[in-house]
């Protein structure tokens, strides 16, 4: 039997995980910073979804498959290692191009104008990529997965309500802290607006961060 200190045991490592530096964040911040609060409201109603895809699949027992099937663990490790990667080293392009398009500003243009070459949209269909981040990192996923077992075990006293009310709080305070990074990306853009350099700098800082996302899931174990 579980007893009610897990509420909080689980609470405080689920949060971990949502706090903690990943690709939806980062995604959700450089998307904020490129191209303001609006595109980023987009990856936050991606990973919304993606993360209640993701409750409902725990409620469904994913975890125990993918802890029972290794192989599947690897396929979708591999595939999504590979998408990391492809985001990064799309974000270090981006930042390479608004590097140069900086160093080409002639003196007199206006930062408004500088910014806006710099961030000609390099996130197309930010949703999507945002809803795929959600869905295709299996280690994310299985940590994610496995704080919700003892809650949605039959022999836990009122599971349905004890998963449900962990899941609504929880998304309530993932969308909280993705809309702080949405808010903040923008005020970041306001900023990189009079330093085209340091913006592009940023961006490729965040695509090594997404390439590193990509080595550390491809020596990911079960």
């Amino acid at each position: 039997m579980y007893g009610i200190v897990d509420y909080p045991l689980y609470f405080i490592g689920v949060l971990t995980i949502i706090f903690l530096p990943g690709p939806n964040s980062m995604y959700c911040l450089a998307v904020a910073t490129r191209s303001g609060v609006r595109e980023a409201t987009k990856t936050m109603a991606a990973v919304f979804i993606g993360d209640s895809i993701l409750m409902a699949l725990a409620a469904g027992g994913a975890a125990s498959v993918l802890r029972t099937n290794p192989m599947l663990f690897n396929v979708l490790k591999i595939i999504g290692g590979l998408y990391l990667a492809y985001l990064g080293a799309q974000m270090l392009r981006d930042a390479w191009q608004g590097f140069q398009a900086a160093l080409s500003n002639p003196p007199n243009r206006q930062p408004e104008q500088t910014m806006q070459t710099i961030s000609e949209q390099p996130h197309e269909n930010v949703f999507k990529h945002a809803l795929t981040l959600s869905l295709m990192n299996p280690k994310a996923i299985l940590f994610f997965l496995s704080f919700f077992i003892p809650f949605v075990d039959p022999n836990y006293p009122h599971p349905a309500l004890s998963f449900l009310l962990l899941a609504i709080t929880l998304q309530i305070v993932s969308m909280c802290y993705l809309l702080m990074l949405a808010i903040a990306g923008s005020k970041l853009a306001a900023w990189f607006g009079g330093k085209p350099k340091v913006g592009a700098a940023g961006l490729a800082l965040v695509g090594l961060l997404f390439c590193t996302f990509a080595v550390k899931l491809g020596f990911a174990v079960i």
